[in-house]
């Protein structure tokens, strides 16, 4: 069986990175490096992966960084080639023409009310949804991996990870259903139960696969959880209507909107880089020892 191929994907990059202040005061929170590459960029690399040919990306103000580090700069890519320097670096921040849209996300309403401003962009097409926070890193990465399971079973996906108990109530949380493999079937979602109370352990993690369909529940949806507009309420409707499957991620997940969770990833994706690592893992081992 065939579906409608999955050709764009919705970025909401639109809050105020408030926990990482100072440092995000003048900074998208997206474009803190892990390494030397923006958490945006990981995300966009991502999405190319799997497939994507449209990123959709709703921001707010003072996100104009985002918009500038997927443009051509001139100025910089001429002086690198009158020096004689590599533009091998910059390959991945240039989309082609018509790549990237940009759409406002004008008032903090939820990552519902984020998605539901893509709204005409995304047409009657269905879409991804990436949250760039969450740094995802496997073989093939998370994206391609629910695509292809996309491509067996249509609908809705989520990715779904096991989180420990004690942490359900930090989570859109799963009500499962059948597995098969990696494929768990949703019969239901709640968003941040409270503690005993959870259905599962099987937590959502920011990338999902969705029918158009969410975007006219997302259009009369009240406040949820938080005061805000939540996709895991629209998301919950949608079930029993149309499939709906959890993913279970094959890799490794780091929480980048959580500082520890932020210098992990960097530790990680340094110990695997042939450039840095040597020096990153002899400077882990003189500390630890110490």
């Amino acid at each position: 069986m065939s579906f409608k191929p999955l050709r764009k994907a919705v970025f909401p990059v639109a809050g105020l990175g408030t926990r990482f202040l100072p440092a995000t005061k003048a900074v998208p929170k997206e474009m803190l490096p892990v390494v030397d590459k923006p958490l945006i960029q990981y995300a966009v690399d991502e999405a190319r992966e799997a497939g994507i040919e449209q990123m959709i990306f709703v921001t707010g103000r003072g996100k104009s960084a985002l918009e500038d580090h997927f443009d051509i700069a001139f100025e910089l890519e001429s002086t690198m080639q009158e020096r004689g320097k590599s533009l091998e670096p910059l390959e991945g921040t240039r989309l082609k023409p018509g790549a990237l849209a940009y759409v406002r996300q004008q008032e903090p309403l939820g990552l519902g009310h984020a998605v539901w401003c893509a709204r005409d962009i995304i047409g009657d097409e269905p879409f991804a949804v990436l949250l760039p926070d969450d740094f995802m890193v496997g073989e093939p990465g998370c994206l391609k991996q629910m695509v292809e399971a996309y491509n067996q079973v249509g609908g809705n996906l989520i990715c779904a990870m096991e989180v420990p108990d004690e942490a359900t109530g930090k989570y859109g949380i799963i009500t499962p259903g059948r597995r098969d493999g990696a494929l768990t079937e949703v019969k239901g979602l709640v968003e941040k139960p409270k503690a005993g109370t959870a259905p599962s352990n099987l937590a959502v993690i920011g990338r999902y696969v969705l029918q158009p369909e969410v975007m006219r529940i997302l259009e009369t949806q009240g406040a949820g959880a938080g005061g805000e507009i939540q996709l895991t309420d629209a998301m919950a409707q949608m079930i029993g209507n149309q499939p709906f499957h959890g993913v279970t991620f094959d890799g490794v997940r780091h929480d980048c909107g959580d500082k520890a969770g932020f210098l992990h990833a960097n530790i990680a994706v340094a110990f695997g880089r042939e450039d840095v690592g040597p020096s990153v893992r002899d400077f882990a081992r003189a500390h630890l020892d110490g």
